[in-house]
């Protein structure tokens, strides 16, 4: 188990009652005013840990808002680090998401991926009456989520191809509808290279 070294005075941050932004797998280039928590010891880094071990060293319902880019791909256990973030979480508090789509052809040439994700991944953690027109089973967690908002992004290196793809991530977007027609039909064709996504705790889980 990896060690933890925190480089702020943490406590004195979760006393001040100031907004609490944290940005996980910040890497060297933390944006400004956030909590920079990566597992390499890199310039800008406030909190040195593995999220696998979680995220001890906030209280719960501490946070108010909880940032990655192109993180939890790398995760060994996503169930535990969404239980992770859920707990740590104010009640409303969001947690800001972007992750690479199953289809996205460069997923593969990264050695250090370990799992896929694709539209539905995040509605495991969801009441079937809050889910999208196809349901997934939400018995292999306890943890409950909402998800407010998914966006599926395109581009490309090629300019042409990049254009085009700016145009049909319009159309994908319409609405949650068009976006699963998308992923069933149209992702081998046209692959998707990532999503953002914004979800929140469910109420039930605020009240542990």
């Amino acid at each position: 188990m990896s060690s933890t070294l925190i480089k702020i005075d943490l406590q004195d941050r979760l006393k001040s009652g100031e907004s609490l932004v944290v940005e996980l797998g910040c890497g060297p280039n933390k944006k400004a005013g956030r909590i920079g928590i990566d597992q390499l010891d890199l310039p800008g880094v406030d909190i040195v840990a593995d999220i696998n071990q979680g995220l001890g060293f906030f209280p719960d319902q501490s946070v108010d808002e909880i940032h990655s880019k192109s993180l939890l791909e790398h995760v060994d256990d996503l169930g535990l680090v969404v239980r992770e973030i859920v707990r740590v979480l104010k009640p409303g508090a969001k947690k800001y998401l972007f992750v690479p789509h199953f289809s996205n052809p460069y997923y593969y040439s990264d050695y250090t991926h370990t799992r896929f994700m694709g539209l539905y991944t995040f509605y495991y953690f969801v009441d079937e009456k809050y889910q999208l027109r196809r349901k997934v089973p939400v018995f292999y967690s306890d943890v409950r989520i909402r998800v407010e908002s998914v966006k599926m992004i395109f581009q490309s290196p090629f300019r042409l191809i990049h254009y085009f793809k700016k145009a049909f991530q319009t159309l994908v977007n319409l609405s949650s509808w068009t976006q699963e027609f998308y992923e069933e039909n149209l992702c081998y064709f046209i692959p998707c290279y990532g999503m953002e996504i914004v979800f929140r705790p469910a109420p039930e889980d605020l009240n542990g």
